[in-house]
Formats: structure tokens, sequence, C-alpha cells
């Protein structure tokens, strides 16, 4: 019997690269460069496409994506994504076009982690690093930005537009177990879910019932409820109470962006979209937007591009490339290597070079 031949080649994985709009492009490229760089570092590959997904895309054809997108996606190990949005397009047709075009389907999970780097400081008063070190957890497939809904009457005193929330016992369960799961994996074993069900008596209700039965599947993570008005509240006074986050779409959208300025900067903060069936592959991306204003000066901050291609590299299996990576950005920023959004001066290609000379 002939021996087996063992496959010693180094890993390689495909990774679909669109960079969109405005900033996105910029620091997709500053991400594209530091993943490069920590691939080779720790013995792997990463195979780019980059996909001309865009504003300037749907302007040119009257569509963001071509019809055999979902396919063209499936052909990759993951989805690294800049921003979408430019100012001749309406948001909600360039959001629905690209993004959650891509998201919805399947990346019911969104989870946006949390904490204040090293050689960044929060506006909060007293609060050091260790002090806020959060993960959110967003219901990322239904709820309000399930596209239900409509206009009718256009023009008249009377018109109207309905947007409906739509909240299913299956979505709320896959989302709760994904939330305790993640809670039990953290040191500290807490999880606090956020609703509305004083005032949303039908669906935020039903939430909190499911959330309390799912729990008891998890007797060893300590959990509360907050409303998600007083969350904003809790957050903000006593951050050091919170651990693991589980909100719905929209409340989760809204405290993300919160907890990413209570950290420092809305410039620092990753997201990872994922599909925890691995039926499509997942999506990371910053949380800023296409910030329109600042596009093509060279001063994006890179920061919260690089933490998304680190929780891509966890994603993928890469744990010891996605430590070095963040050790590399944390390093570059306690330096003072860091843009305006956290006190620094220097650009995106500086703060870039100075993560990879770091690695």
């Amino acid at each position: 019997m002939a021996p087996v031949a063992l496959d010693n080649s180094p890993k390689s994985y495909k990774i679909a690269q669109i960079g969109g709009d405005g900033i996105g492009p910029e620091v997709i490229s500053a991400g594209v460069a530091v993943l490069k760089a920590v691939a080779k570092k720790a013995g792997f590959s990463l195979d780019f496409t980059e996909l001309d997904w865009s504003s300037d895309r749907y302007k040119r054809t009257g569509s963001y994506v071509p019809k055999d997108y979902i396919e063209i996606l499936k052909q990759h190990d993951a989805i690294f994504f800049g921003a979408v949005g430019a100012p001749d397009v309406p948001d909600h047709i360039s959001l629905w076009g690209l993004r959650l075009a891509i998201c919805q389907p399947h990346m019911y999970a969104n989870v946006r982690p949390t904490r204040i780097l090293a050689g960044t400081q929060s506006p909060l008063r007293d609060c050091a690093p260790g002090d806020l070190d959060w993960v959110i957890i967003r219901e990322n497939a239904e709820g309000e930005y399930a596209g239900h809904g409509g206009r009718s009457h256009r023009g008249l005193p009377h018109e109207m537009g309905t947007e409906v929330s739509i909240f299913t016992r299956a979505g709320i369960e896959r989302i709760a177990r994904f939330a305790f799961e993640t809670a039990r994996a953290r040191p500290r074993k807490m999880l606090t879910y956020v609703t509305k069900s004083n005032a949303m008596r039908n669906g935020m209700v039903l939430w909190d019932e499911v959330i309390e039965g799912v729990a008891a599947e998890f007797p060893d993570v300590t959990m509360d409820h907050m409303l998600v008005d007083a969350m904003t509240v809790r957050m903000t006074l006593h951050p050091r109470s919170l651990d693991t986050i589980l909100a719905t779409n929209l409340h989760a959208d809204i405290l993300s962006d919160l907890a990413a300025a209570l950290a420092g900067s809305i410039g620092i903060a990753p997201t990872a979209n994922l599909d925890p069936t691995r039926t499509m592959p997942s999506m990371f991306e910053p949380i800023h937007g296409s910030a329109f204003d600042i596009t093509g000066k060279g001063v994006a901050n890179p920061v919260g591009t690089f933490w998304s291609a680190a929780e891509m590299l966890r994603w993928l299996g890469e744990e010891r490339a996605a430590g070095m990576l963040m050790r590399a950005t944390e390093a570059a920023c306690a330096d003072g290597i860091k843009t305006a959004d956290l006190g620094g001066q220097a650009g995106t290609e500086e703060v870039t070079r100075a993560v990879i000379e770091r690695l």
C-alpha cells in the first residue's frame, strides 16, 4: 500500500475585498497591507479578490451588486468590507443595496467588541483600560431592520409610513444562545440583555420571555436585564458593571456607537457579521461610515479596520495571528502613532507602517 502523501503547504484563505465608498477603500487597503504582513509572519497566505461593489457602481449600472453576488461571495472564506454611503445616493438605498443585501440573509450575529486600547483614552472620568471591556451582541437579521412596512397616500396631509419590527422565537433563541455561549467563554461569565418591554409590549416581551427560557441552559452565566434608555446611563456611569451585552438590531446598533465613543473613538471600533452555521462567509468591517468629509485626505483612522481584520483571523482559526495583529496595533497607539480622533497627528499610511513595523 502506497504511503499517504502529507500536504505541508501553508494554509491559504480566499478573501472578498469590498472597499465600498468614501474612506472605505482607504482603510481596507491599509487593512489588506497589515493582513498580508501578519500572514507572512504567521506562515499562511491570504488571496484577496477586489470587488467594485460601491455607490459608483450603482450610479453606473443601477445596482450595487451583480445578480449572482451570493454565489460570488460563497467562493470565499470571508468578506472584508469598508463602508457604504454617498452624498448623492439616499442612505436607505445604499444600505439596503449593499451592506444589508450581504448580511441579512445569513449573518444573524453581529459582534462588536469594545475596550480601551493601550495608548488611547476614554472620555469617561477615571476610566482606565480594563474598566471598559465589553462585547456587544446584536441580532442582525430581523427586529427593527427586518425591512417590512411601507408608505401610502404620498404627498397628502395624511401620508403614512410604517416600519414593522419582526421578532421570531427562532430568531431570538439562536441569538440568545450565541450570546450566552460568548459570555460563557469570557472570564467574568456575565450577560446583560437589553429591551424596551415596558413600552413595546409584544415583540420586546417575547424577547424577555425567550431569553429567560434560554438562560436556564446556562446556569454558570450571571444574567441581568436593562431597559435600553437606562442602559445608556449604566454604560456611561458604571462601565465596570458590564461585560457581554445582548440587544435587538436597532438598540445594539445605537448602543455600540455609544460604546465606541466611550472607549475613545468610533474610529477604533470593529464589527464581525457572523453566520455561525458557516453557510455563508462572514463579513468583517469597521463600524464607522464612509466619512466623505475626510475622504482622500489620508487621515482616516485604520485601527477599527485592523481590529476587524483581527476578528476575521480569529474566525478563520488563526488565533495566533489575530493576537499578533492586535498587539502590534496597540503598540503603535501606545507609542503615540495615532490619528487626530485619538489625539495624535499621524495619517492613515503612517499608522499602517507603524503597525507593520511592530509585527
